[in-house]
């Protein structure tokens, strides 16, 4: 979220896309409830179902399943097109006036760079036209042809009324409408906010589905504005603190990148990761990795970690290729892994082609699942009639179970959706024989240390040296680990005018404070601040409005208790808000004062040419994405991998992706529209807490099985009735159940032609109190989005039969 839960009700208008809020995030919804109620805001909702959400919203159009970003194009054609961005906001707070590379090109949807042996593009030409000073050139006057401003005109001049219509199966009419309720926004005293969840990011082209959102919000000038933002709603608590600390394979804590093979000295890390500014007098805030970096590793080693041995830098694996779940999933089948640890993930029941991933499993020496439920992973090796048809003798795998505690039975802290890092204490001990995660881990961590000690091994450095200083190294307290992810002085810290800031030893108050020369240490940066020497960040309840809902004594949220991102750009390049009754942030004569951290140096006064976009080189908010993503500077449509129509109407050629993550042994596995000529999309349910509470009695009572929503027309087509037993199909397998025959999903006119959209709730399995059952990734294909490989479980295609 660049905003928070709580600011939601500053809105005027609330746009919610690839997202369900009021079904998968029914408590946080109250905000958007209460924008209704308190401030009249006009709710729009457009999905390929008429869910909950649209249920107590003010309008409601329907889309076709992987068709966001044409839709989210066409309205930024609009803006353009009728003149209905905010001028002033554009000019100053994006890069509307700078000038790209004469170089870049984009033609019949491929950018410039592109390799069709590598399926991969050299971005190089996608940056700025840089002048004899190194800065990039600009034209404020927006006339030059090459100014991102118009190159985003010519880029989405394609998407045309007609063309979203026909594309997204929406009529035109309600697009219109969403587009003119939108453009009411692009004044000072009127905000829009846009919420998603999953149903933008799991999509082969999720990434840009997102940007271009980002995009409308700038055009609007909705970023950094009370009431504004783009809010991604987690789909729990620390999906959010997952990404914060750095588990996708390839990151590091605080959104750090992993070394790659190439950058075998730190100095070549520094010198590839440290962005140069684009723009003068910019922050370029990324420009401190080297102090991220450097107390990072030294958080991971401590006095092990000098400068001698560049502080510890060659102990960090340096990545190949990516390993993340697609990919190993790939290596596992090849068999080429031997064992994989899981952990609070129900592999089986999550990836995508779940016979794909039993296969690879059954090729494993050994799987270790940490979990406080018995999952499907854990007993993939069970013969559980069709549900999981196998004969365990065939099976090689050894499998360990080690019993966890769950969420209510451990102390520590939450990193919600808004960045709020809140601490909970336990409410019971965990039962029986299971143990909290961090015994489990600390544990394995010190049986290996004494494998190493006796008997020796390939590479001891990394675990030998590791800084495990703590009470009980094999019981490590969540309160040891927050600090220690929060940060020490190695020494004595003055100021620049020899003021003691931090004294050898202390907690440190802000990542401010970070060194790269050895005297500070912290395990994830942004996290700097949550445990300080006055104590506990998190665990601060103090609920004190300091204006428009916002309320920085409870808990805290990264970076530095900010509670708004781009903050600064609530107010015009003068310092004066925007808009009077939004009045966030303002300049007081001598600093940045108002409800919140500013997002911004607080003594920089306004005309100082500092822009509040203070993490990226050139200090403002990207219309073009220089090469920030695999797969385009500016977004694009491309027609999912499985497509109910035969040509992509923006493109020759396929119309797909030219770079999705695309694994050779896959291909085989995608289907046809002539054999599977439905598009199917999986979401969520009230009742059902992804796969877990579906091993509670109450949740099972009120959703005991699988069922399927379809259209009327395609139901009637059929035969089918509601409570029929439905068989739905596609090239990786089948899964049966109810049929929920509803108005809520609707025939679309796509392209010329009937579109007809499956809606398949995920819960099920053959584990839990509830009926046996399929598992609905049975379904989803292998195929992933460029950028975060994440992949397509929205829109691929499948049959329906009566069963």
């Amino acid at each position: 979220m660049t905003n928070n839960w709580v600011d939601i009700k500053n809105a005027n208008v609330i746009l919610v896309m690839g997202g369900n809020p009021a079904e998968a995030h029914p408590v946080g919804f109250k905000w958007a409830v209460e924008a209704k109620t308190r401030n009249n805001a006009y709710m729009m909702v457009v999905d390929p179902r008429f869910n909950r959400t649209a249920a107590v919203a003010d309008f409601y159009s329907p889309i076709r399943a992987g068709a966001d970003s044409a839709f989210l194009l066409g309205v930024a054609r609009y803006l353009l097109s009728h003149d209905k961005i905010q001028h002033e906001y554009v000019k100053a707070y994006t890069n509307a006036p700078l000038i790209v590379r004469e170089d870049y090109s984009f033609e019949d949807g491929l950018f410039s760079g592109y390799d069709a042996d590598t399926r991969s593009y050299d971005r190089s030409s996608w940056a700025y036209e840089l002048g004899a000073d190194g800065y990039a050139l600009r034209d404020d006057s927006l006339q030059h042809p090459r100014c991102v401003f118009n190159l985003l005109k010519q880029h989405v001049e394609r998407y045309t009324p007609e063309m979203v219509s026909s594309i997204c199966g929406t009529p035109q009419k309600d697009f219109l409408h969403v587009c003119e309720k939108l453009a009411a926004t692009c004044v000072p005293d009127k905000t829009t906010t846009i919420l998603y969840a999953l149903g933008w990011t799991q999509h082969v082209g999720g990434s840009q589905m997102i940007r271009a959102s980002a995009i409308v919000q700038l055009l609007l000038g909705n970023i950094g504005m009370p009431g504004g933002g783009i809010n991604a709603l987690r789909g729990h608590s620390n999906v959010q603190g997952f990404t914060d600390l750095g588990v996708l394979t390839t990151m590091l804590p605080g959104y750090l990148t992993l070394p790659h093979e190439n950058q075998q000295s730190l100095g070549d890390y520094l010198a590839q990761r440290t962005p140069k500014p684009l723009v003068d007098k910019q922050v370029n805030y990324w420009g401190n990795t080297p102090r991220f970096m450097v107390s990072f590793l030294k958080g991971m080693w401590g006095d092990k970690a000098t400068a001698e041995n560049e502080w510890g830098y060659h102990w960090l694996p340096k990545w190949d290729v990516s390993y993340d779940v697609m990919a190993f999933i790939e290596q596992m089948t090849q068999g080429k892994a031997n064992g994989y640890l899981v952990q609070g993930f129900n592999l089986i029941a999550a990836a995508a082609s779940s016979g794909k991933v039993r296969e690879g499993l059954a090729k494993l020496k050994y799987l270790v699942v940490i979990d406080p439920l018995q999952t499907e992973t854990s007993s993939f090796w069970q013969n559980h009639g069709e549900f999981n048809d196998v004969d365990p003798a065939t099976i090689q795998t050894t499998v360990f179970r080690l019993p966890s505690s769950c969420f209510a039975e451990e102390s520590g802290s939450i990193a919600n959706s808004a960045r709020w890092l809140q601490w909970h204490s336990a409410g019971q001990t965990p039962p029986h024989e299971a143990w909290h995660d961090g015994k489990i881990l600390g544990t394995l961590l010190m049986k290996l240390r004494e494998l190493y000690a006796s008997e020796g091994g390939v590479c001891p450095e990394p675990l030998m040296n590791l800084d495990w200083h703590y009470h009980d190294p094999r019981d490590p307290h969540p309160e040891e680990v927050a600090k220690q992810l929060n940060g020490y002085a190695l020494a004595d810290l003055v100021d620049d005018q020899g003021n003691l800031i931090a004294r050898k030893g202390e907690l440190l108050p802000s990542f401010a404070h970070l060194r790269d020369d050895g005297s500070t240490s912290s395990l994830c940066w942004i996290y700097t601040g949550q445990w300080t020497q006055a104590g506990n960040m998190m665990a601060r309840r103090d609920n004190t409005d300091t204006g428009l809902g916002n309320t920085p004594g409870w808990g805290f949220a990264w970076p530095a208790n900010r509670r708004l991102l781009y903050n600064r750009a609530s107010a015009d390049p003068a310092g004066k808000p925007w808009d009077p009754k939004r009045q966030f942030l303002h300049w007081d004569g001598a600093k940045w004062s108002g409800a919140d951290v500013p997002d911004y140096p607080p003594t920089a006064a306004p005309g100082s040419g500092v822009s509040p976009f203070i993490m990226l080189q050139d200090g403002v908010g990207h219309l073009f994405a220089l090469g920030a993503l695999n797969d385009g500077p500016f977004p694009e449509h491309y027609e999912p991998q499985e497509s109910p129509i035969d040509a992509n109407p923006l493109h020759s050629g396929s119309g797909k992706s030219p770079v999705a993550r695309i694994f050779e042994g896959d291909k085989p596995s995608f289907g046809s529209r002539d054999e599977f000529p439905f598009v199917a999309t999986t979401y969520s349910i009230t009742e059902m807490f992804r796969h877990w509470t579906k091993h509670a009695r109450l949740n099972a009572i009120a959703q005991p099985e699988q069922f399927v929503e379809i259209s009327e027309k395609l139901a009637a087509a059929k035969g089918i009735v509601s409570g029929d037993e439905v068989k739905v199909s596609s090239k990786r397998g089948f899964i049966r159940g109810k049929a929920v025959v509803t108005k809520r999903v609707m025939t679309l006119q796509v392209a010329g032609q009937e579109v007809e959209q499956v809606g398949i709730p995920c819960h099920w399995g053959f584990e839990g109190t509830t009926r046996k059952g399929f598992l609905a990734n049975t379904l989803s294909p292998r195929i992933g989005d460029a950028n975060t490989h994440t992949p397509e479980y929205k829109a691929f295609l499948v049959n329906v039969e009566k069963v």
